[in-house]
């Protein structure tokens, strides 16, 4: 069974197969960062309408390396939140609409939910139970995971989520777009101890997260800097141990409260070598197991959603025809498998 996956969320557009017997057919990745760059961060209009241009020449070209054509698809899975409303629906409708032409079952996918399952796409893939550490642009939360499909929201940002706040700071000290990445590549050149911010919310209890504090912490350091490249890099470096030091001081604290062995994380921050250093030593000193996707099916891909509606269509769930998105979409509203 040839399951399409569509992702459109926000700037990049995603497009997979994935079969349940032969595993990952193919999948295609546009992202639209040359285009927003002039603008310092994401223009919903233009990324609706880069994500119409591009969709169905992707869809050709994942048909073509997998050797199939579309009367072959099985059924069609999309991103249906959350993310920017009008990339949502440019995916819905193109899902919803080649379902319907060809007769298959098609199925809205939870953004987060396809990050949370894409380290199961890997050899060796995590079983539940376990905790989940999804972390992004957009989200910071810590959810156990009882079962595919079952899950309870253990602690979550107060405000700006890990991703944001490296997209933030790097803003503010004159780094490029998008400059969460060029933030994580200059800090490699940063002298360690010369600044120390502090680790939010680690000195009290439960799982909750806050970056907002620490934005300023770095803000006033820079402004009371000779803001030479330099200094820049040592910001960044004790910017980012602030970062990865309080992720993984409260996964540590969720495997123990949960009693969880495992440790899973997704989002486009898992791509972040400090936080998987860190995350592997936690490993190696406790000997929970932690699992990551591979680096490219950290940032938002087709990949995840194929695979996450995969699974569902597979249960019997689809969607009726009527196109709807959810902008906002609690995960703990999902339907068990």
């Amino acid at each position: 069974m040839a399951i399409l996956g569509i992702e459109t969320s926000c700037d990049e557009t995603g497009v997979a197969l994935y079969d349940a017997r032969r595993g990952l057919l193919a999948h295609r990745l546009y992202s639209q960062v040359a285009l927003h760059a002039e603008y310092g961060g994401v223009v919903p209009e233009l990324a609706s309408r880069d994500h119409v241009r591009k969709l169905w020449p992707l869809v050709d070209e994942c048909l073509a390396e997998a050797g199939m054509s579309r009367p072959d698809i099985s059924g069609v899975a999309y991103t249906a939140g959350p993310g920017l409303v009008g990339a949502l629906l440019v995916g819905a409708a193109a899902g919803r609409a080649m379902a319907w032409a060809l007769g298959v079952p098609a199925v809205g996918v939870h953004h987060m939910e396809g990050h949370l399952l894409a380290p199961l796409l890997e050899a060796d893939p995590p079983e539940p139970p376990f905790v989940a550490l999804l972390v992004s642009g957009g989200h910071t939360q810590l959810m156990q995971v009882d079962a595919i499909g079952c899950y309870r929201l253990l602690g979550q940002t107060l405000d700006d989520a890990a991703g944001e706040a490296f997209d933030k700071t790097a803003k503010m000290m004159g780094l490029p777009y998008p400059g969460g990445p060029e933030l994580a590549r200059i800090a490699e050149r940063g002298v360690a101890g010369r600044f120390r911010f502090s680790r939010p919310m680690t000195d009290r209890p439960g799982l909750d997260f806050s970056f907002s504090g620490l934005k300023t912490q770095v803000l006033l350091a820079w402004q009371d800097s000779d803001q030479s490249g330099q200094t820049r890099c040592d910001i960044a470096r004790a910017f980012q141990e602030a970062v990865v030091e309080t992720l993984a001081i409260k996964s540590e604290r969720a495997l123990r409260d949960s009693g969880a062995r495992t440790l899973v994380v997704a989002g486009g921050v898992g791509a972040n070598l400090d936080l998987r250093a860190r995350l592997a030593a936690l490993s190696e000193r406790t000997g929970v197991r932690v699992c990551f996707p591979r680096p490219a099916f950290c940032t938002d891909n087709g990949a995840m959603i194929a695979f996450a509606g995969a699974l569902r269509i597979s249960a019997g769930q689809h969607e009726p025809e009527a196109i709807g998105v959810h902008p906002r979409w609690d995960m703990a509203t999902l339907p068990a498998l």
